[in-house]
């Protein structure tokens, strides 16, 4: 870590942040897709001409990458730190209050299931993260965020303090729905600081792996544009065979 005092200009990625558009534009590619600008500027809902100046300015004060193909030009965060930053400013926002039938939706939707990053998070990560504990699949804590014997530990922002790993039936376990995991240099067994549920979800490289089998197999799908994960009927039956996990108490109401 670098010595901050005096020298972090954080004035300028936090005006970049602070811009309702561009907010919902960060919040959109935080499940690490590039997103064409005609997605993201139906996510904010405005137009393209005014969505255009939003992202070069995200691009130019460094928080987005964008990449040519053809025609077309895709846009994402530039890098995990990005993705770290919007996370961790949500411990300092007030709680949601929707204005509207339709971000009423979406705020419950992403609390019942989202992306962070690469990996599952709200109701759904927590909830298998406490079922792999629960069936000793996972060992090493048990799953809560306690902010009085927290070290390093906050909301919405990567685990430091406790140290998960996988046990040889947590591996059998995974193995049973097909998970693989990549040789990597990555951590293989991670969590975060979930920021809806103030627990604690699966990351790293199982973690990630974990999203993209629950994907393969039918049990997930990613919203077009959004962070929010809808769980098929496929996977109501699928997790609730593999850890016993009724998502149906997950619904929004």
């Amino acid at each position: 870590m670098r010595d901050l005092a005096g020298d972090a200009n954080f004035a300028d990625p936090a005006a970049l942040m602070g811009d309702r558009t561009r907010a919902r534009v960060l919040l959109a590619l935080l499940d690490k897709r590039a997103l064409p600008m005609s997605m993201l500027a139906s996510e904010a809902g405005v137009s393209l001409s005014t969505m255009s100046g939003h992202l070069s300015r995200l691009v130019d004060g460094g928080l987005l990458h964008v990449r040519t193909e053809g025609r077309h030009r895709y846009y994402s965060l530039a890098s995990p730190d990005v993705a770290r930053a919007i996370e961790s400013l949500a411990r300092l926002a007030p709680p949601f209050r929707p204005t509207s039938l339709r971000t009423g939706t979406r705020a419950g939707a992403l609390r019942t299931a989202r992306t962070c990053y690469d990996h599952l998070a709200g109701h759904l990560g927590v909830g298998i993260m406490r079922a792999l504990i629960e069936q000793r699949a996972v060992v090493g804590g048990d799953g809560r965020h306690d902010p009085d014997r927290a070290t390093r530990d906050r909301l919405s922002s990567r685990g430091h303090d406790l140290d998960y790993r996988l046990t040889p039936q947590g591996w059998e376990m995974l193995a049973a729905i097909g998970v693989t995991v990549p040789e990597t240099r990555r951590k293989l067994v991670a969590y975060c600081v979930d920021w809806t549920e103030q627990r604690h979800h699966l990351s790293g490289a199982v973690g990630a792996a974990l999203l993209d089998r629950c994907v393969e197999r039918g049990w997930v799908a990613r919203k077009p544009g959004s962070r929010v994960v809808r769980i098929l009927p496929a996977g109501e039956e699928g997790l609730n065979d593999w850890l016993g996990l009724d998502t149906r108490a997950f619904a929004p109401a």
